[in-house]
């Protein structure tokens, strides 16, 4: 699940991969649909050093449904989006960024989830 075009281009065609058009929050509702739906997440949904209100992407990788719902995997999802709505929207800096500072955060964010997942997919 990502919103991030850098990791749609690379990895479309790897596993099955959903954009989100939108921002990190929207990625984040998303995944907790598909965990509700009983998915495991695999990556943690606020990984990295980047504040969530200071990112416009984000990445997360999880597991085919087996129809059971993780108790962990909600836990962390539920949290982490606890940890968004803390920032009112006026905050959310990163949406509103210069293109170059948009680009080092997809950088980033690509990054993140290219070290979790790649090794994966050899």
């Amino acid at each position: 699940m990502t919103n991030n075009e850098k990791v749609r281009e690379k990895f479309g065609s790897l596993c099955t991969l959903q954009y989100v058009e939108g921002g990190h929050v929207d990625v984040l509702i998303h995944v907790r649909d598909l965990v509700h739906q009983g998915h495991k997440l695999l990556t943690h949904p606020l990984a990295g050093s980047v504040k969530p209100n200071e990112t416009p992407f984000r990445s997360v990788a999880l597991d085919e449904a087996s129809g059971v719902l993780d108790l962990e995997s909600l836990e962390l999802i539920e949290a982490a989006l606890n940890v968004c709505r803390q920032f009112p929207p006026r905050f959310h800096r990163g949406e509103d960024a210069p293109a170059d500072m948009r680009e080092d955060f997809a950088e980033i964010d690509f990054r993140l989830i290219d070290g979790a997942i790649a090794p994966q997919l050899q």
